[in-house]
């Protein structure tokens, strides 16, 4: 069946959910665009992630993403990845619900540690104890995730074909996201 998106949907939630793996397969699976507010940042800036926070600091960064993001989420209808930190803004929440859809993936804390811990462009994971600062992140953070519109549970052993049939099983269950 041939679906056409009417609006962009925005994946939210924890570093090392799948919003990336996941987002890329369900874009070319839905024939759209993939857009990755990160990959766009470091676009327009010439700097990473990691040297925008050093150099200028996180409410820096912050403001730069709720840029681009709603910049994004008004262009042709997508798949778009966001930093794990961009749900958390109330602004960003709001456009990504009136402009497109927010669907959060779902992961627990040891999953996103084993897909996490070797990488070392994680700007907040530059601390002592990693683990624990991921584990506090996700206590944090997950209260505001679930005011997802939607959400989908990752759990480590499904792979990225059945994530994006499960991705597409919750978005054909709301409204207005498909032509018809």
């Amino acid at each position: 069946m041939t679906r056409t998106l009417k609006k962009t949907v925005a994946l939210v939630g924890m570093m090392g959910a799948g919003k990336s793996a996941v987002g890329k397969a369900l874009a070319e699976r839905l024939d759209v665009a993939f857009l990755d507010s990160d990959q766009e940042i470091e676009a327009v800036s010439n700097l990473s992630i990691a040297e925008i926070f050093t150099r200028y600091g996180e409410p820096f960064f912050r403001e730069k993403e709720a840029q681009v993001i709603e910049r994004l989420l008004v262009g042709k209808p997508g798949i778009l990845s966001t930093g794990g930190g961009a749900f958390l803004a109330e602004g960003n929440r709001k456009n990504m619900s009136e402009l497109g859809v927010s669907l959060w993936l779902n992961a627990e804390p040891d999953l996103l540690w084993n897909r996490v811990k070797h990488k070392t462009t994680r700007p907040l994971l530059q601390t002592e104890n990693p683990y624990q600062t991921l584990v506090d992140i996700h206590t944090a953070r997950t209260p505001i995730y679930a005011l997802a519109d939607l959400q989908v549970s990752s759990d480590g052993e499904t792979e990225i074909p059945e994530m994006v049939d499960r991705v597409i099983d919750v978005l054909e269950r709301h409204d207005g996201i498909f032509e018809g």
